[in-house]
């Protein structure tokens, strides 16, 4: 074919293993709502949900920050696929009407055609169970990935017992496998309330509510709630946490309990939508960067729909079953039309409202970060402090710094401009370990930052890249590749060609070239 290139990476990428009209990521209620709209109304649906997760992603804190609080019941597979189904009725509502569900298939990346991703074979997302990896090329996808704990560091934080309200939630209502007995929460809002709310109603004590704001919190009732408060440590033995220590003013005590839940806020779980290129922006009422959206559901690309707390919930709390499960309808109504089913209908433009969580968070980091010593761990994958991230530090385990890499700080960088949370990445490994940054990316933006005198609500976005969930080595080695990719591997990756003197490109000499230096010339 005249004007082929035979070495382009066109034609050459594997076909997606199936199909589908509408992809929904995420079966709570606005994925299970979405599904059962799209195929109620004749569009074929698969819809993913990487729940029951494998026990050693929990361990990594993926995708929510368990904080080694369960127990062995998530051990057992068989168990926990009836209580993830059990747990959600929505999903059995959603196969009735024709869709499909696989469940323990986790999405670790998603595309769609653009600017330097002509080769790809259409739209598509990877996936992945605990056993391979695999693509499924879709029409319309739905992200319904829901929101993920905000953590912050304090003194003792990186022991087991000490996790996130989401992932709380989904140890005591999804999993029914939560560990603890006791708990302290941390946070007065809407999340810290519905936290108390849910931990009252499966029988675990709360030993109190801290918060570091002069607010009033009779809406917890007889539940023992303390304002003014900042937590300095937790006390910890063999099985982790035993107690928090807290300081008001002077004063300091002690609270015994065996899990501190951090419920300050969420924030939109953006990974796939970063990756997919979908405009974002700092949204601080929603708890960070979420997708833009004039309609609440639709997104920049035409192709991707958002639905419940992924496209943000005001106040970062996460939206009631009901107004999730609307949300996943809406997302449905507004993808069918580009399938030939439906007639588009314009939602009503959704308004945030809701407190700033975004200023929230940042003043219960500078609560933590007064009370506690620099050099508490604000990256526990890779050891980093809050101290070795201002002076820009490789961690304490690569060995001592250079002399060059002693006279940098943050101060010198930011001569150059805003922070930067990617290259803060590279230069000490903050937020590169196995969780992927879960349990360090809003703070060390926030970190960032207050160190450059700018407002909470101008933290940075740290990027996204696939996989966005860690995939085993034998999942990712298992590929198959096309002949043709077999082929010309050594040809397009650049290994062969590059060596080509330029101007013999095109002649003759070209293949003179390529035969001495091997490849297919």
């Amino acid at each position: 074919m005249s004007g082929f290139d035979r070495i382009a990476l066109p034609g050459k990428l594997n076909e997606p293993e199936r199909r589908v009209d509408i992809l929904v990521i995420g079966g709570g209620p606005a994925g299970a709502a979405a599904a059962r709209k799209a195929a109620r109304s004749g569009a074929s649906v698969l819809l993913v949900d990487e729940n029951p997760l494998d026990p050693g992603l929990m361990g990594l804190d993926v995708p929510l920050w368990f904080g080694g609080r369960y127990t062995n019941e998530i051990q057992r597979p068989e168990r926990l696929m009836e209580q993830v189904f059990a747990a959600n009725p929505d999903l059995e509502a959603a196969l009735d009407a024709g869709a499909e569900i696989a469940l323990g298939v986790s999405c670790w990346g998603a595309w769609v055609p653009g600017w330097g991703l002509a080769a790809l074979p259409g739209a598509i997302a990877g996936l992945a169970d605990s056993e391979r990896a695999w693509t499924v090329g879709f029409e319309a996808l739905v992200v319904a990935a829901g929101a993920r704990d905000v953590a912050l560091a304090f003194g003792g934080w990186d022991q087991p017992g000490v996790m996130g309200a989401r992932a709380f939630a989904s140890l005591v209502s999804t999993y029914d496998a939560f560990a603890g007995r006791r708990i302290a929460i941390l946070g007065s809002g809407e999340l810290a309330l519905q936290t108390a709310r849910l931990a009252q109603s499966k029988g675990v004590e709360i030993a109190a509510v801290i918060e570091v704001g002069a607010t009033a919190l009779s809406d917890f009732g007889d539940i023992p709630a303390i304002a003014g408060a900042v937590p300095v440590a937790a006390g910890g033995g063999i099985g982790g946490v035993t107690s928090l220590e807290i300081a008001a003013g002077p004063d300091r005590r002690a609270i015994d309990c065996d899990t501190i839940v951090e419920a300050i806020s969420l924030t939109p779980a953006i990974e796939l939508l970063d990756v997919l290129g979908v405009d974002l922006a700092m949204q601080p009422t929603l708890g960070g960067y979420a997708p833009v959206s004039a309609d609440g559901v639709s997104t920049s690309l035409s192709q991707v729909f958002v639905a419940g707390d992924a496209a943000g919930a005001p106040g970062g709390a996460p939206l009631a079953r009901e107004d999730a499960a609307l949300s996943g309808l809406l997302a449905a109504r507004a993808a069918l039309p580009s399938l030939g089913r439906g007639v588009h209908e314009p939602a009503a433009p959704q308004t945030a409202a809701g407190p700033d969580a975004v200023a929230y968070q940042a003043a219960w980091l500078a609560a933590f970060n007064e009370a506690n010593a620099a050099g508490t761990i604000v990256c526990q994958c890779e050891a980093v402090s809050r101290e070795a991230l201002l002076a820009v530090r490789p961690p304490a385990y690569l060995g001592p710094p250079s002399r060059a890499q002693s006279g940098r700080d943050l101060a010198r960088l930011l001569d150059d401009g805003p922070p930067n949370p990617d290259q803060i990445k590279r230069l000490t490994r903050a937020g590169m370990g196995p969780c992927q940054g879960r349990r360090c990316r809003e703070q060390i933006a926030l970190t960032l930052t207050a160190a450059s005198n700018l407002p909470p609500q101008r933290a940075p976005l740290t990027s996204y890249r696939a996989p966005v969930r860690p995939l085993p080595l034998k999942v990712l080695a298992a590929w198959d590749e096309t002949p043709a990719m077999s082929r010309g591997w050594d040809v397009w990756m650049g290994i062969s060609g590059q060596w080509t003197p330029y101007d013999d490109i095109g002649t003759e000499r070209e293949a003179l070239s390529a035969g001495i230096l091997g490849g297919e010339g």
